[in-house]
């Protein structure tokens, strides 16, 4: 018999998954440090919407914001190593930034409540990952629960 929750041998596809997620979000939270890629970087605080620093000059970053993306990152690698925990991180953390996606048009952007800081180009790359990580946790679990099955 064959169990679905590995944590050695092949990475099943819902596991490249989330550890390719998990990458994608600590490169992000490295590259939310270096000036250049961010853009008025100087202007880059702790936390708060006063934070004027801009990854790529689009996503508004704080140093909190890119420890959370850093964090996020890791959170993926490690949950990646076997498939319960690989779909706990996908459709969780997919739920959590539909929250934020949530709390971004909900909270003014100058707002002291708005301490992550998100704008508006945060706030939709937050629904687009929500939504793409709940899809994730979805059809790659359900593809498999029935991978490594034999028939009999």
């Amino acid at each position: 018999m064959t169990t679905t929750n590995r944590t050695t041998g092949p990475k099943t596809n819902l596991q490249k998954a989330a550890q390719a997620v998990g990458a994608v979000f600590l490169l992000v939270g490295v590259l939310g440090f270096i000036p250049g890629i961010t853009s008025n970087y100087e202007a880059l605080s702790f936390a708060g919407h006063g934070s004027e620093a801009l990854l790529l000059g689009i996503f508004q970053v704080s140093i909190l914001h890119n420890i959370v993306h850093l964090l996020f990152g890791v959170a993926g690698i490690l949950m990646s190593r076997n498939n319960t925990q690989s779909r706990s991180y996908l459709l969780y953390g997919g739920v959590i930034y539909l929250v934020l996606w949530l709390y971004g048009l909900l909270v003014g952007q100058d707002s002291a409540a708005n301490f992550v800081p998100v704008n508006t180009a945060d706030n939709w790359l937050h629904f687009v990952l929500g939504v793409g990580m709940i899809a994730l946790a979805i059809l790659l679990s359900r593809n498999s629960s029935t991978a490594g099955t034999t028939s009999r």
